[in-house]
């Protein structure tokens, strides 16, 4: 192919979905090629547009390396990877006109593809450049290719989205699951072809330097998708039998870790669904543990079922009673909440500690020195790796949230900063399901004792030992007083509920 011979152009823009199997853009686009018809990749790091959260410091080590390794990927199916900086509104309109100039081409000639994203600010942008577009003349076709199931979908009888999960799990349940798609088998010969200008994704400056403190990182992880199939194929292997125990041990490999790959859709739920259900259909002993994974799946989605519904997750309460609780804020070590409608805006507790104590009492948990064993053991693992198990995110954040009185979002913020996982949707849910402040969460009453689960969970230390301080320290607060602390601060919020619903 000559660039002369070029009539027609298929741009793929890539997302949150850095594979080329099950991808409903990709495999559409190349299905359709003809011999003049050259499909084009296009990823756009956008951490300008409003509404739209900067990545943090992992993720953007998670970025760099899942990038090149897709550009590798599409390469060898004769599939350009174009790079472009910026707001997407400027960025993909700039990049479809320079490709319809150097091919001289008119928008007619151009179709351009993508899966679905649905946070609030990333549809905003879709919707409007779905509309420029094809008010332009070009064709653009959108595909479900990052959840289970689109969000609207699964809704109560009312048509409401659900806020208690179990009836969430069971709705979508009755729902057919699009089946997973092959890797494209077309190879363009565009190998030859000179190609538009993109951006190198050097520049970017992804990764970090002087220091570098993703070592730990690199040890842990290979991003890209290959890794994440050989994950997969551990997970069916020997994780799935042993998951309904080994998923609550931290210092054993009894999870299916493959959150960063589904975050960075190295691999689709869609992928790793069927992969379980054959699994379950086909192994009794694991059958229970596969179908354990597959209702972990259906958790995600109803994270982003909340966050397509309410698109303040990450800075308002769910339920609005917890915008009297009194939580404190670190201000010397985060920038305030912000103030955009509807966000909760914590305030400095008037019964509990000074503003540096705060500031000490999160700085402790950000720095894994808070004198409980679990706990410290957890933050060191993310420092180190970017990832904590699952049990013991749940102590972590109830230690800050009800023991230390801090506000979740300064935990939540922390974790984004931190995790390679960290996605727009399951982070903050997760919180506020901690904090009880959200859909489906846990009563605020339920206070992790980080001890005991300890003694449950890493009954031999293993994990501890592993990850913790090597020198022990006097814990950083009273388990019980804060916990008596944490329920009257409770109880007085929910008198505060009922005097204005008695004045109303």
């Amino acid at each position: 192919m000559t660039t002369s011979a070029v009539h027609n152009v298929h741009i793929v823009w890539f997302r949150d979905d850095l594979r080329i199997a099950d991808h409903p853009a990709l495999f559409s686009a190349l299905e359709k090629n003809d011999a003049g018809t050259l499909t084009i990749a296009v990823y756009v790091h956008d951490e300008v547009s409003e509404h739209i959260r900067p990545l943090g410091s992992a993720a953007r080590w998670w970025l760099h390396h899942g990038l090149r390794e897709l550009r590798t990927q599409l390469w060898e199916l004769g599939v350009p990877l174009l790079l472009h900086q910026g707001t997407a509104l400027e960025k993909i309109p700039q990049a479809t006109q320079n490709i319809l100039e150097h091919y001289a081409l008119t928008p007619e000639n151009l179709s351009v593809y993508w899966n679905r994203r649905y946070g609030g600010g990333e549809r905003a942008v879709d919707a409007s450049l779905m509309t420029l577009l094809r008010e332009r003349g070009a064709t653009v076709t959108s595909f479900s290719g990052t959840l289970l199931h689109e969000p609207w979908t699964v809704q109560t009888q009312e048509q409401r989205p659900y806020k208690v999960f179990t009836p969430f799990y069971n709705a979508e349940q009755l729902i057919p699951l699009r089946p997973a798609l092959p890797a494209p088998s077309t190879i363009q010969p565009a190998r030859a072809l000179e190609m538009p200008a993109g951006e190198d994704l050097d520049s970017w400056g992804l990764l970090p330097r002087r220091p570098d403190w993703s070592a730990g990182l690199a040890a842990t992880w290979t991003p890209g998708e290959a890794a994440a199939h050989e994950r997969l194929a551990v997970v069916l292997q020997d994780v799935a039998a042993g998951y309904q125990l080994g998923r609550d041990r931290p210092g054993t490999d009894g999870t299916s870790r493959l959150s960063p790959a589904l975050r960075w859709g190295h691999v689709s739920p869609v992928q790793v669904w069927e992969a379980l259900g054959t699994l379950a259909a086909g192994n009794q002993g694991a059958a229970e543990g596969a179908r354990a994974i597959m209702r972990q799946l259906v958790w995600r989605d109803f994270c982003w079922n909340q966050l397509y519904h309410r698109p303040d997750l990450g800075t308002a309460n769910l339920r609005p009673e917890f915008n009297n609780f009194g939580w404190a804020w670190p201000t010397e070590l985060l920038p305030p909440p912000n103030s955009s409608p509807g966000a909760s805006k914590p305030q400095p507790c008037s019964a509990g500690p000074e503003q540096g104590q705060i500031n000490d009492f999160y700085g402790a948990w950000c720095r894994g020195e808070t004198g409980f064993p679990l706990v410290d053991a957890g933050m060191r693992e993310l420092w180190e790796t970017g990832w904590m198990h699952n049990r013991v995110r749940m102590v972590t954040a109830s230690l800050l949230v009800k023991n230390l009185g801090i506000h979740w979002r300064a935990g939540e913020a922390w974790f984004w900063d931190t995790l390679v996982d960290a996605d727009a949707a399951s982070n903050p849910a997760n919180w506020q399901w901690v904090a009880g402040c959200g859909a489906d969460a846990a009563p605020y009453f339920r206070v992790f004792n980080p001890v005991l689960q300890a003694k449950k969970f890493d009954a031999h230390g293993s994990y501890q030992a592993r990850f913790g301080p090597t020198l022990s320290q006097q814990p950083v607060v009273d388990l019980k007083q804060s916990r008596t602390g944490a329920l009257a601060a409770y109880a007085h919020m929910r008198a505060v509920e009922r005097t204005g619903e008695a004045e109303h």
